[in-house]
């Protein structure tokens, strides 16, 4: 019996120093109750619709389900533009858009469409400067000059070439092709250096306009285009890797200062989290399974070598001074920077 009494003491007192030194990231939830809306443009099972649940479950669980996130995907509520219009309007509290699509709120985004500025193989300097660098503090003062707040840079990947005319082994391959672009107009200057005719087309009308021949290909990452089911209309894609691209979370700003500070806590870690499990298990699985996809549905890739590539790099940097005026220097030298 005593040596029960004592064993009881025992654990009684461990759960006592466990509750003492419970960390803060423990601590009960002690904000307002919330529901706030995200709507966004990306199809079922892509890794950046994950991304997004994610983001949702964590904010909901950080705290303690007083907080609740609606999603809209897919384009359920329309476009990057006009989803993004809304945030800024305040007719939603948080809308994602593609980087190249955010040029239609800001040209300095474009930065990020100059081709060839960034690689895959330095993406983990490219994330710390994006994440809470350089980089991002110059991009959130950007987003607040124009009523937003930057809430998570979500994984697009980088846009490969597709056609439904003919495989892509060159620079020459793409001469002549209707090419979808979004409305950044480096896109379009990609387009037009590389002998193509630039096509302006919204996301969700891209899969019809492949289907009719309103367009020849599209540059695009293999998840987003598989996503939506392009596979079935597409062809031929190369991995020209020649733009890296983001989804921008953005909360409407004057919605975003009113939140208590408990409130925006929950958001920030929840969205660093979801970002983090994005980058590391979903966007690798995702881009995996979208060229696995692509292959199955007879769609001919052509991996690029290093010289095929050194060619599109080239034929392509004229593009970089046509935006001189637009883009400023010390913008352009800091995504450099992220390079070295």
């Amino acid at each position: 019996m005593k040596r029960i009494f004592v064993l009881t003491m025992a654990l009684a007192l461990l759960g006592l120093c466990t509750l003492g030194h419970a960390s803060p990231a423990q601590a009960a939830y002690d904000g307002p109750k919330l529901k706030f809306r995200v709507a966004h443009t990306t199809p079922p099972g892509n890794h950046i619709t994950l991304a997004f649940e994610k983001f949702k479950e964590l904010v909901e669980q950080k705290s303690d389900g007083k907080i609740k996130v609606q999603i809209f995907p897919n384009a359920i509520l329309g476009s990057d533009r006009v989803l993004m219009e809304g945030a800024q309007k305040g007719s939603l509290e948080m809308a994602v858009s593609s980087t190249p699509n955010m040029a239609n709120f800001s040209p300095l985004y474009q930065v990020f469409d100059l081709p060839y500025i960034t690689s895959p193989d330095k993406q983990q300097q490219f994330y710390a400067a994006i994440d809470k660098g350089p980089l991002a503090d110059y991009f959130h003062k950007v987003a607040n000059d124009i009523g937003l707040e930057p809430i998570m840079y979500a994984e697009y990947g980088y846009r490969n070439f597709v056609s439904i005319k003919r495989p892509i082994r060159g620079v020459a391959d793409l001469a002549g092709l209707k090419m979808r672009t979004t409305d950044s107009t480096v896109e379009v200057e990609v387009a037009k250096i590389l002998k193509m005719n630039p096509t302006p087309v919204a996301w969700g009308e891209t899969y019809t306009a492949l289907q009719q021949g309103t367009v020849d290909g599209e540059g695009n990452t293999f998840p987003h285009m598989y996503g939506a089911k392009h596979h079935e209309v597409l062809k031929y894609a190369a991995t020209t890797y020649h733009n890296y691209c983001m989804q921008v979370m953005m909360a409407n700003k004057k919605w975003w200062d009113k939140q208590p500070a408990s409130v925006q806590k929950v958001i920030r870690e929840a969205a660093a989290e979801a970002l983090q499990y994005q980058r590391d298990v979903l966007y690798p699985k995702n881009e995996r399974e979208a060229r696995e996809g692509f292959l199955k549905a007879g769609i001919t890739i052509v991996d690029l070598t290093d010289e095929q590539l050194d060619e599109f790099r080239k034929a392509t940097r004229p593009v970089w001074d046509k935006f001189k005026n637009v883009l400023p220097d010390d913008l352009v030298q800091m995504v450099l920077d992220t390079q070295k």
